[in-house]
């Protein structure tokens, strides 16, 4: 339990405030799948395709019957999905 109930927890609150904003977040910060969705220019459709597929390995948190993504696990991944050409895919492929 949080420490002291009756103080808001600052993340919590930031959310409250501002739902569609991610320029706040800290790397370990959990995002909503609206917010993941909107860092990584997908829609919340295609996370959610990708999570029950496992289609992409992006790292998510359950948190009871909610999704949640650190936002350091978006940005690894991300980061991960960089390439240079398609001929290493390709290359790779026909061995």
């Amino acid at each position: 339990m949080y420490p002291n109930p009756t103080m808001p927890r600052p993340l919590a609150s930031m959310m409250r405030q501002h739902p569609g904003d991610v320029t706040g977040l800290t790397p370990d910060a959990l995002m909503t799948p609206q917010q993941a969705a909107q860092v990584l220019g997908l829609s919340v459709k295609t996370l959610a395709t990708w999570r029950s597929t496992g289609r992409h390995a992006l790292p998510f948190i359950r948190c009871g019957g909610r999704v949640r993504y650190r936002r350091s696990d978006v940005d690894a991944w991300l980061e991960s999905q960089s390439r240079t050409s398609t001929a290493a895919a390709v290359e790779g492929a026909a061995r």
